[in-house]
């Protein structure tokens, strides 16, 4: 029996309800060793819902709250990095060294995030014409996705994060 990769949506894993799956193949060996549930128009107009929802919450976390959670995050994929490899491993072909290399390459990117947050405070200049004074402001604007390439799957994923 193969295993089967739901999705994961409002932080659980959810089967599809598409009724269609695809096979994800060993590289190495050939063979079926899981099936991934494919979404459907619904399934996916659900989990943006879900992302839009929670979204309202997370603008208005503090940016060092934002951070600490990234702080986590990166504890997080640190910890399990050798889990992570064996799958990037047997689910794309990569031997784990360059699996463990990408990763590694991606959590730099993780840990600038987690000291991003003196760059977010926006800032105001007077006068930049006269009578003219100009402000900016960074914060979150709403759900976003990204598709990625097969050929790194943990780095570039990491890179938009």
């Amino acid at each position: 029996m193969t295993r089967t990769i739901d999705h994961f949506i409002g932080n659980k894993a959810v089967p599809s309800s598409s009724g269609r799956t695809a096979p994800v193949y060993n590289p190495s060996t050939g063979k079926i060793q899981a099936q991934v549930g494919l979404a459907s128009a619904e399934e996916l107009n659900h989990a943006v819902a879900v992302a839009s929802e929670a979204f309202v919450s997370w603008r208005t976390v503090s940016l060092s709250r934002r951070s600490e959670i990234m702080f986590a995050f990166r504890h997080l994929l640190h910890s399990r990095k050798l889990e992570i490899a064996a799958l990037i491993s047997s689910e794309h072909g990569k031997v784990e060294s360059d699996a463990l290399g990408e990763l590694a390459r991606g959590m730099e990117n993780v840990e600038f995030a987690c000291g991003i947050a003196p760059l977010l405070k926006g800032g105001f200049s007077e006068q930049v014409s006269t009578g003219v004074d100009v402000y900016s402001i960074r914060q979150p604007l709403g759900v976003v996705a990204g598709i990625t390439p097969f050929n790194f799957p943990a780095m570039v994923p990491l890179w938009m994060l």
